[in-house]
Order: structure tokens, then sequence, then C-alpha cells
């Protein structure tokens, strides 16, 4: 388990180096405020991790129902060693709550499954903004980190 800022920890996990990896990620444009952070958050902290700045490639998307075409899209490339979603689901007064963060999340898991590639999940889902914005830098570190060192690890076992 991963725990967040563990400093000097980390840099003797060599499942934590992300040296010569590309990364793509997918963010949702909706509730922008709170992905943008998240999308700053991953970025640094993959940088911090040793991705090359020019090695990450962000895509945006309207929203979190359309990450998971966008996510299948960069698989697709088979250039990316793994990708993140990103996006902020925020429960409304009706079911769509229910319906885009289910389906997102599916879909998410499902790209990943077919094209075995990582994918880090930071689509939040979250009842308010508040919530949103506590968790909008931790979970983009986070999802920077969980797609490095599962990259990392998969490929240790091939």
């Amino acid at each position: 388990m991963l725990i967040a800022n563990q400093g000097a920890l980390d840099a003797a996990n060599p499942l934590l180096n992300g040296a010569k990896m590309s990364i793509g990620i997918v963010q949702a444009r909706f509730n922008a405020d709170i992905t943008d952070a998240l999308a700053q958050a991953c970025r640094a902290e993959l940088i911090a991790l040793g991705v090359a700045e020019e090695h990450i490639t962000l895509v945006q998307v309207p929203g979190a129902l359309e990450v998971p075409v966008a996510l299948m899209a960069l698989a697709e490339r088979r250039k990316f060693d793994a990708l993140v979603a990103l996006g902020c689901i925020i429960r409304g007064e009706t079911y769509h709550f229910e319906l885009v963060a289910n389906e997102s999340g599916a879909g998410v898991s499902r790209v990943s499954l077919d094209y075995q590639l990582p994918i880090a999940n930071a689509i939040l889902t979250v009842e308010n903004m508040a919530q949103a914005v506590a968790r909008q830098t931790d979970k983009g570190r986070d999802a920077a980190r969980a797609a490095v060192e599962m990259a990392n690890l998969l490929e240790s076992i091939e």
C-alpha cells in the first residue's frame, strides 16, 4: 500500500521510478477547477517520479462519461506505459450521479483489462464541492504514483 508523502522511502522503491516512461492523462473538463488541480498535481508528481515532461500526454474530454473512449484511443496507440483518468463527479439531486460514476468507472476498468494497460482512476465521486477540493491534490498525486508503480510491476511480471 502506498502512503502519501513517504519522501525518502520512495527513492529506494524501484516501482516508483518513472524514468523512460510515457504516460497518458485523460482529463474531464466538467468541474474544471477540480480537474485542473488534479491534472496539475498528477503532472507534478509524474515529473517528481522521473517521467520526462515531454513523455506526458494530456487529452481533455467534456466529462467523465467521455473519459473511457479517450483512454481507449490512447491505449490503441500502444505508446504509453500507463494511463491516468481524471474527473470529478459531484452528487446532485438526481440519479445521474450514480449513472455517471458507475459507467465511467466500469469503462475505465474495461479499457485497462482489454488492453492489459495500467490505468490509475482518479475520477472523484464526491458528495459536494468541499469534498472535491479536499481531495484534488492528493488524488492527482496518488494517481501518478499508482500509474508508475503498476507500469513497473507489470513490466517486472512480463
